[in-house]
């Protein structure tokens, strides 16, 4: 009985890690320099980047293409074009999501999450909104912060060789 409990439980944390949407557990408060009606970032975003931007959803770990790029450039967030992060920030926390010890200045904000019965800081793009991950203490010096990001809701720009 406890065993099936253990595991009904499991899969139901699973399934609202990855679908997320059906709480809004951190939404910045605000207005943004960059709006949009939900269907005009429907049209914008893929389904995938709808959910992890405007639903707050996460990819599941170690599927994005982000984590293994490591040409010097600028993480933007795929919803309105922000540069969010150098690539001199970012490391290998063996999450499986890209992290960054710290964001370009003025780039991101932070709200309290306290869904799926944890606290922690959600991050979102400080120009649109959209949700980006999440910010941990335990990263790295200098700052010991880990940004544990969505690929999902970044892109990458290489730097002019």
């Amino acid at each position: 009985m406890m065993r099936r409990m253990f595991l009904a439980g499991g899969t139901l944390t699973l399934a609202a890690l990855h679908l997320g949407s059906a709480v809004r557990a951190a939404t910045p408060a605000g207005r943004f320099a960059v709006t949009h009606s939900e269907a005009e970032w429907r049209k914008q975003l893929t389904p995938e980047q709808y959910n992890i931007l405007r639903e707050e959803g996460t990819e599941y770990p170690g599927t994005s293409a982000l984590l293994n790029e490591h040409r010097k450039g600028l993480f933007a967030c795929v919803g309105c074009d922000q540069d969010l992060f150098s690539s001199d920030t970012k490391f290998d926390s063996g999450t499986g999501w890209p992290s960054f010890w710290a964001p370009l200045d003025h780039a991101v904000g932070t709200v309290r999450d306290t869904s799926l019965g944890m606290v922690r800081d959600a991050v979102h793009c400080s120009r649109c909104g959209g949700h980006l991950g999440h910010v941990f203490d335990d990263g790295p010096k200098p700052t010991g912060l880990r940004y544990c990001m969505n690929g999902i809701a970044l892109k990458f720009r290489p730097a002019a060789a």
